[in-house]
Parts: structure tokens; C-alpha cells; sequence
């Protein structure tokens, strides 16, 4: 007969699983996919008021100018350098780097402080109106 005292899954939060860099970072490459997918469908929606001209322009750009706009612009641009961040250092793993733990930390932590570096930078150049 089966061992009914075991654990059912190693995802259990709490004392029997402790959430890791890896995992997080896993669930969160999943999340920022979700979200740039879903920018790109706003970044379309500008780009056809944009071509629209005139009043569909005026909105489009008074919506992003607005603190909804703007934090949806924020995420979006996360989303994006994350996204890319992770999936180079998950090409790095392909290539047969990075796979000893130190180096899986290392460069996890890596990702994160780029990720908002980068993000900073972006946002710093386009609200100084470019070089």
C-alpha cells in the first residue's frame, strides 16, 4: 500500500516547498510573456492611430500620457527587458553555460538588476526627448 504521509507535490508553498530565485524567475519569464503579448496589441492599437492621423492620434496619445497610459508604458517596457534578459541567459544554458548553481544564482540576480537598470535608462532617454 501507498505512503499516504508524503507530499502530493513539490509546489506546495509554506514548509514543505521554499520558493527559490529560479522558480520565481521561471513563473515571472511566463508572466512578462503574457504581458508583452499583451503590449503588442496596444502597441498595434497605436500604431493604427497613428496612421489614422488627426483626432485617433490626439486620443491614443492623450490616453498614454495620462498615469494609466504611463504605467501600462512602464510595465510594458519591464515586461520587454526582462523577457529578453531571461530568454538570452536561457540561450546561455542551451550553449552548455551557466548550469553549475553558483552561476544559475549568479546570473539570476544578474537578469534582475539589469532588468531595472536598463528599464531606468530607457525611461530616462525617452523622457529627456531622445539624445
Amino acid at each position: 500500500m501507498a505512503n499516504r504521509n508524503r507530499p502530493l507535490s513539490p509546489f506546495m508553498l509554506g514548509t514543505l516547498y521554499r520558493l527559490q530565485i529560479t522558480s520565481v524567475m521561471s513563473l515571472m519569464h511566463r508572466v512578462t510573456g503574457i504581458v508583452a503579448s499583451v503590449g503588442a496589441f496596444g502597441l498595434a492599437w497605436w500604431l493604427l492611430a497613428v496612421a489614422r492621423g488627426g483626432e485617433a492620434y490626439a486620443s491614443a496619445s492623450d490616453l498614454l500620457a495620462s498615469p494609466l497610459g504611463m504605467f501600462a508604458l512602464a510595465a510594458f517596457s519591464l515586461a520587454l527587458v526582462y523577457h529578453l534578459l531571461n530568454g538570452i541567459r536561457h540561450l546561455l544554458w542551451d550553449i552548455g553555460w551557466g548550469f553549475e548553481l553558483p552561476e544559475v544564482y549568479r546570473s539570476g540576480y544578474a537578469v534582475v538588476v539589469l532588468t531595472f537598470v536598463l528599464t531606468a535608462a530607457i525611461w530616462f532617454v525617452a523622457l529627456r526627448g531622445g539624445a
